[in-house]
């Protein structure tokens, strides 16, 4: 495993390095060096890696005659395969007062329709790598840090009592000290997102946050319009708390949504999953949501069903009638805990009132 310490990701960490006089071993990450052309011709970089830093032909010779291994920008390309750090919400909907279409988002999911059945190992190669650096950085975001993952369906709308109730609940596990992480989508997602985003406020800005909101309370028909409303949210509330969304543009109907924090989006689908829930340590609530939802229940409890990451993460799924009558996956998720280390671990409950105790009785 490689030593985080010698992962360079801004310029001002890659000064403080190269005045040491040497860049031997590190891992420079999508740095822009064209200004730092005198430090890389008189710093050692033997046995250094370069990924995606642009800098000057007579930098470049001189790094790779050292010994180092230099890989180049790739041009072109509506994102950065090398990326060092997690996505913003502003970069992301960079340009959204044009439109959706123009934004860094929906030109990364045009090149993924583009590219992705194409056959064409090098846009697979550069998706396999972008993905492997995004999941590095949200693993050096979440070090040590308690998350908590809240599941649920993309359709719920703004201005419902379920989107309100998704909302209070992301705020309360935020002031409980718990980061939420959540797809990053529209829906129950941006509803726990808006939550924690608005945890540092006062008790009665979800309510003007959701009035504002409800002027578009879809993402359908209208990308922007949604987004907007959401920018508008933070506008008013400025300083926000924190919080992850991990989306996927394998999903090109699903925006991400503009209140967590930071953003890790992949391209595969199947390592987001997987990731969001590995990185929900302090345990996952399921709110009702459809097939989705069930996948993500059930990929949860697979590997506490066999323990296969240590000690089996608490699970409470939101909606007694919901998980028992239209999708029964409470009967068969007990019937699987029974007998098992998980079986003290998973719980139901009627309302997200709830959730809070719950989860923090079974931690």
């Amino acid at each position: 495993m490689v030593n985080p310490d010698i992962e360079i990701e801004t310029l001002a960490e890659f000064d403080r390095v190269a005045a040491r006089g040497s860049l031997s071993g590190y891992r420079i990450q999508s740095v822009n060096l064209l200004e730092r052309t005198f430090a890389l011709l008189a710093a050692d970089t033997s046995t250094a890696v370069f990924l995606g830093c642009a800098m000057e032909p007579d930098a470049a010779v001189k790094v790779r005659a050292d010994g180092a291994l230099v890989f180049p920008p790739v041009p072109d390309l509506p994102f950065n395969p090398y990326r060092g750090l997690l996505y913003t919400p502003e970069e992301l909907f960079t340009g959204l007062r044009d439109g959706y279409e123009v934004t860094p988002d929906a030109e990364a999911y045009a090149w993924f329709q583009e590219t992705k059945s194409d056959g064409d190992v090098f846009s697979s190669m550069l998706r396999s790598i972008h993905d492997d650096a995004v999941s590095d950085a949200l693993d050096e975001h979440l070090a040590g840090v308690p998350v908590v993952g809240v599941m649920g369906g993309h359709a719920m709308a703004r201005g419902g009592t379920d989107y309100r109730g998704a909302a209070e609940l992301g705020r309360a596990l935020t002031r409980s000290g718990l980061t939420v992480a959540t797809g990053g989508g529209p829906g129950a997602m941006e509803a726990a997102n808006l939550g924690a985003y608005l945890a540092p406020a006062l008790d009665d800005a979800l309510a003007e946050a959701l009035e504002l909101l409800a002027k578009a309370p879809s993402f359908t028909p209208s990308v922007s319009e949604w987004a907007r409303a959401a920018f508008a949210v933070r506008e008013r509330f400025p300083v926000g708390g924190d919080s992850v969304g991990i989306p996927t543009w394998f999903y090109g109907h699903e925006p991400p949504n503009a209140f967590a924090g930071h953003i890790a989006k992949y391209f595969a689908n199947a390592t987001r999953e997987d990731g969001l829930l590995a990185r929900s340590t302090a345990g996952v609530v399921f709110l009702p949501g459809a097939a989705g939802t069930v996948q993500e229940i059930f990929d949860s409890g697979t590997p506490n069903y066999y323990e296969s990451r240590g000690e089996p993460v608490p699970m409470v799924l939101v909606g007694r009638t919901h998980w028992t009558e239209h999708l029964p996956a409470w009967p068969l998720l007990q019937a699987l805990a029974r007998g098992r280390a998980m079986e003290s671990r998973i719980a139901l409950v009627d309302s997200v009132d709830e959730v809070p105790d719950v989860l923090a009785s079974m931690r």
